[in-house]
Formats: C-alpha cells, sequence, structure tokens
C-alpha cells in the first residue's frame, strides 16, 4: 500500500518545537510534502520560525525520522525553504493563534 500525504503529515504532527511547545504541523512549519509515484525518498519541504533557529538541524531530522518510521516509506529528504517566511498570523493553527495571543 502507497502512502498518503495526509499519513506523512500525521507522521511528523508529534514533532515539537521546544522552545514555543507547538507541533510544527499546527505551527504551519510544513510547506509541502511530495510522494513519488515510481518510488524513490518523500520529500517535506518545511521551514522554521526563523533562518538563525538554533533547533534547526534537531527539528529537520526528527521531521526525517518521523516520515522514516513510517512502514510504506523507505526513504525521505527534508529541505529548508524560507518563501514565504513563515508568519504565524497566517500560517499556524488556530490554537497555536490563540495560545500565542495572535489574532
Amino acid at each position: 500500500m502507497a502512502v498518503d500525504r495526509q499519513t506523512v503529515i500525521e507522521a511528523i504532527r508529534p514533532v515539537v518545537d521546544p522552545e514555543v511547545g507547538f507541533s510544527i504541523v499546527e505551527m504551519g512549519l510544513i510547506y509541502d510534502v511530495e510522494i513519488p509515484e515510481q518510488g524513490g525518498p518523500v520529500k517535506v519541504a518545511m521551514t522554521l520560525t526563523s533562518p538563525m533557529c538554533p533547533l534547526g538541524p534537531q527539528l529537520v531530522a526528527a521531521t526525517k525520522a518521523a516520515v522514516e518510521s513510517l512502514d510504506e516509506v523507505d526513504s525521505a529528504t527534508v529541505e529548508l525553504v524560507w518563501d514565504p517566511p513563515w508568519d504565524p498570523a497566517e500560517m499556524a493553527s488556530d490554537e497555536v493563534k490563540d495560545r500565542l495571543g495572535i489574532w
């Protein structure tokens, strides 16, 4: 059985940014998931709250490990992207916005 985008997103959901205590999925840091039709690595495009985020390597590694933990996935790549810049007012879930006082 092939993996789908939602399954990959759900695998990533437990990855938490320890600086703020929220899932990187709920924060809107996952920009895209590509699942190749002919095999090959699942590709995840994500961003960080800041290009200078000291936990960037840890979050990238945790995201890659989460995707690769799926039985249907042999390998994954995670690409950091900066366009568009992360904007919590636009990209974060309502729960994250509420807890951060963003409205």
